[in-house]
């Protein structure tokens, strides 16, 4: 059996998707105005051959379509990686920022400058606010991928910003501190212990996909503005819960599982890379997300607020 789709994306929805590019060439080479002249609403193959998939489909709506009008009734979708794995076993298939491979990913700075979220609609939490409001920022690029995630979600789910940019002498207090407080708990621990054992939490100052403006922490809200339960809370470490801060940790309930699904799919569709004992935090284009899709380098590097 032969369907054929018709995926309808609307005009706004298309500029955004094309601005989260990686490719500088192409997106100087065709703009806006190129996209708005070549667009075409509901541009149809003729004798009724497509059937068109609404914008407000969500993505588990479009799947459970087309598995049901191709027949294809014996599919069993895949568990999420690691699902059900003891948090050892998580441990040791993950790639820390504490590895060295990510710190050996050399960067090719872009230079695209930082821009504040709470210009574009989104809604921001303050409980990580400082004075200058660095952690509203992030690279352009970065804002252009999360407004793609955010035309993902399903109505009346939407994304909580949490913390963007964190200069850098912020990042390495955080790291200091964290990593002294493992050394109070392991007093019998080498100094490339406490390093790594830190690095699963908080991002080695050199490498720090948020000191660059590549990372952002976000979470789920419904439409009153109400965080959904995902688990755990955002930023709780992994002493905190039992592990639960791991993205695919196997001590969830059903409904913050879910949730985590929902972030999750809409955030990797937007080509952000998740860190996966954090299922708040996400990057693109640093050196972390680099290393995963086997890019030869980063495009942003640490970075200095203006």
């Amino acid at each position: 059996t032969s369907r054929c789709y018709y995926l309808d994306v609307p005009l706004e929805a298309t500029l955004v998707r094309h601005a989260s590019k990686a490719d500088a060439a192409c997106l100087a080479q065709v703009t806006d105005a190129h996209l708005t002249s070549w667009y075409r609403e509901l541009d149809l193959l003729p004798d009724g051959l497509e059937t068109v998939i609404p914008a407000d489909s969500t993505l588990r709506d479009t799947v459970a379509r087309i598995v049901r009008d191709t027949g294809l009734t014996t599919a069993v979708p895949t568990p999420p990686p690691h699902h059900n794995r003891p948090q050892g076993d998580l441990m040791q298939s993950l790639v820390l920022m504490s590895d060295p491979r990510v710190a050996a990913i050399p960067v090719r700075e872009c230079g695209e400058p930082l821009v504040d979220v709470r210009d574009h609609g989104f809604r921001v939490d303050p409980r990580k606010h400082d004075p200058l409001g660095a952690f509203a920022h992030v690279r352009e690029g970065v804002l252009a991928r999360l407004k793609h995630a955010r035309s993902l979600l399903p109505a009346g789910t939407d994304l909580l910003f949490i913390e963007g940019y964190r200069p850098p002498a912020l990042q390495q207090r955080y790291f200091t501190d964290y990593r002294d407080e493992l050394a109070a708990a392991h007093p019998d621990w080498t100094p490339e212990q406490l390093h790594r054992a830190a690095g699963r939490y908080v991002s080695p100052p050199e490498i720090a996909p948020h000191s660059a403006g590549a990372a952002v922490d976000v979470t789920l809200v419904d439409q009153d503005g109400q965080e959904l339960d995902l688990g755990t809370r955002v930023n709780a470490s992994p002493e905190e819960g039992d592990g639960a801060c791991f993205t695919h940790a196997p001590n969830l309930s059903d409904r913050a599982r879910h949730h985590r699904t929902l972030l999750l799919t809409a955030m990797e569709g937007a080509g952000f890379t998740n860190y996966a004992t954090e299922f708040w935090h996400f990057s693109t284009a640093d050196r972390y997300d680099a290393l995963v899709r086997q890019e030869p380098a980063a495009r942003y590097g640490p970075v200095e607020l203006p």
